[in-house]
């Protein structure tokens, strides 16, 4: 990666943590998490949304107050009917964010498999080597005899 790629990028993380941040403390929680995975299968009310959940409705919307907050999702009130939806775009800066360490760690890996690689090597030499004197040392051994 060259110089000025990886400046733009960190350039660009350091402007995107404050999101991210939000972003991972709100998936932090199983609830707003299982409330994301409900959202994939397509927009729903908040009493659809907390039904399934043992809590008191006030307590739900803090949850749904969170994940509006992060950018997850987004609602609008009809009457008396609030009705939320996923927000998916909010994760592409989450998704960058996962691209960039998974590239960071596999070349770590990379680095390491030389690494290895190259003390084998170095092991297997030394083997042979020693191997090599041994057999140089027998071999004078018997000719002199």
């Amino acid at each position: 990666m060259t110089p000025d790629r990886r400046e733009a990028i960190v350039s660009y993380m350091a402007n995107q943590l404050p999101r991210l941040d939000q972003i991972f403390a709100a998936l932090a929680d199983p609830t707003r998490r299982a409330i994301v995975m409900r959202l994939c299968a397509g927009e729903a009310s908040v009493g659809e949304l907390a039904d399934p959940f043992d809590m008191a409705l006030p307590s739900f919307m803090k949850h749904v107050h969170v994940l509006e907050l992060s950018g997850l999702v987004q609602s609008e009130k009809s009457g008396r009917v609030r009705t939320c939806r996923l927000s998916p775009d909010a994760l592409v800066g989450a998704e960058d964010w996962f691209q960039q360490q998974r590239a960071i760690w596999e070349a770590r890996l990379d680095r390491f498999e030389a690494y290895v690689m190259k003390l084998k090597k170095e092991k297997e030499r030394a083997a042979a080597m020693r191997s090599s004197k041994k057999t140089n040392k027998t071999t004078k051994r018997k000719g002199t005899e």
